[in-house]
């Protein structure tokens, strides 16, 4: 595999209900979560549903952050896409566990990217890889 980035998914277990169920408070420890791994914050949108329970993504200027909680089982589903070699996604990660109160955390570690015979890191970004500014994409 061509490796583009890591993808870390979390299974946060016995956190605080409250905690997942407060959006505000949510958004803003995302954000920190982001933060704390070296991330660049681009925007952030998050969604309550009724009665509870709340849906989020942090995009980074090098992938994402996200989050689906079930605080009636003080659970949450987080995901750390990372692209880049200047994140760090465990970092995110151990913000998120001590944030919510999570007692238990299982993690799969992935590596993304293009298919290939070879395993290789590669360019997050590379100027061959941009479109010239005069180009146009079709479908």
């Amino acid at each position: 595999m061509k490796i583009l980035g890591r993808h870390l998914l979390a299974e946060l277990s016995q956190c605080s209900s409250e905690a997942l169920n407060n959006r505000p408070e949510l958004e803003k420890i995302m954000i920190e979560a982001a933060r704390h791994s070296g991330a660049t914050v681009v925007d952030s949108v998050f969604h309550h549903y009724n009665p509870q329970g709340l849906s989020g993504i942090v995009v980074i200027a090098e992938s994402h952050i996200s989050i689906h909680t079930w605080p009636e089982y003080g659970y949450a589903a987080v995901d750390c896409f990372t692209c880049g070699t200047s994140v760090d996604p465990w970092k995110a990660l151990e913000y998120l566990k001590t944030a919510l109160g999570s007692r238990k955390v299982q993690v799969k570690d992935l590596n993304r990217g293009i298919p290939s015979s070879k395993n290789e890191v590669i360019a997050h970004k590379s100027v061959a890889a941009r479109p010239a500014a005069d180009t146009q994409l079709t479908h």
